[in-house]
């Protein structure tokens, strides 16, 4: 991709997030949403693949459907209470389509079946802008409606997701797929907190950025999208292949790893709010998410890649170093459960 298109989709990418966050008049948000998801559409289509056409059409028809309901939502909310500030009050009606059309945008169940086509169509540094930059801009504005939003509905929509999730990925043999699973059910355990205690859905959503950010970049290094493909982890960097098994883990929320920290403080405080049977239920469901990382895990480090001898050997001139940014992002995915209390003094 030339450098000056480039440049100005990553400006336009870091511009809609930016109003997104700041702003705090209806339109101006829904302006900075716009933005975002016209900005990842030239790096979507630009494999010029019909998978990758195909997946850059179901994003932006079901991100024009998002935007025209959470439009309408706030032209409703002006319209009854003549009010354009976010933070103000918010007529039900219009908190609940506001709720739907985010739902829409970031891929909660039931609103999900975009995700995994979409996800699947484009390439693996795509598919990492997809699965984490553009999470953000959506969850700016639920953490600033939270008080004012239905938490039943996002009950439903939590307990929808870590079951869909769950039970999704079971089944999937591409790794974008199943990353993409994964992230339903990561939404959910996000969204099922919201409204009791944000600061967790935002320790959460940090945590899931950073493992996610790992499982790609180890993708991209290997070049690997298919489960049969990363057996070669073992053989090619052992050192990368242990680093692959403990992200994999901690992204299922396995002790004593970074990603059980926001599970156990999420159940902790389900339980406190006397929500045991969503509790329950989402704590199955993660045994869902655990099993189809584990067959990750066992495929990565405990399988080795057939060569038969009428097969050609890859001619490896790719360093299989990891990077800085990988060896940060690997780091804070495996280590930080020690530093709970302090993290937890931190975010509220």
């Amino acid at each position: 991709m030339n450098p000056t298109v480039l440049t100005i989709i990553i400006s336009s990418l870091g511009l809609g997030t930016t109003l997104t966050f700041i702003g705090s008049h209806w339109l101006l948000v829904w302006m900075g949403l716009e933005i975002n998801t016209l900005a990842i559409i030239p790096m979507m289509i630009h494999q010029h693949h019909p998978r990758a056409v195909e997946a850059t059409m179901k994003y932006f028809i079901t991100q024009a459907t998002a935007s025209a309901l959470l439009l309408f939502a706030s032209v409703t909310n002006a319209w009854t209470l003549g009010e354009w500030s976010l933070t103000e009050l918010l007529n039900p009606t219009s908190a609940t389509l506001a709720t739907i059309a985010l739902a829409l945008k970031i891929g909660l169940a039931p609103m999900h079946f975009w995700l995994p086509e979409v996800l699947q169509g484009l390439n693996l540094l795509t598919g990492l802008v997809l699965s984490t930059w553009q999470k953000l801009a959506p969850f700016a504005i639920l953490l600033q409606l939270y008080p004012l939003l239905n938490p039943n509905l996002l009950m439903l929509l939590g307990v929808l997701s870590t079951i869909i999730g769950g039970w999704g990925g079971l089944n999937q043999t591409q790794l974008r797929k199943i990353l993409a699973y994964s992230s339903i059910a990561n939404l959910g355990w996000m969204i099922m907190i919201l409204h009791y205690t944000p600061h967790l859905t935002q320790l959460n959503l940090i945590l899931y950025i950073i493992m996610t950010l790992t499982t790609f970049l180890l993708f991209i290094m290997f070049n690997s999208t298919k489960i049969n493909s990363i057996a070669s982890f073992s053989s090619k960097s052992p050192l990368l292949s242990i680093i692959a098994l403990m992200t994999l883990l901690s992204l299922g929320g396995l002790p004593p790893l970074s990603g059980f920290m926001p599970k156990w403080l999420i159940l902790q405080e389900l339980t406190k709010q006397n929500l045991i049977i969503p509790a329950t239920i989402m704590a199955l469901m993660t045994l869902l998410s655990l099993f189809f990382y584990l067959r990750l895990c066992y495929a990565t480090t405990l399988t080795m890649n057939p060569h038969p001898l009428n097969m050609s050997s890859s001619w490896r001139t790719k360093t299989t170093n990891p990077n800085l940014l990988l060896t940060l992002s690997a780091s804070l995915s495996i280590l930080l459960l020690p530093l709970t209390p302090a993290i937890s003094t931190l975010m509220i």
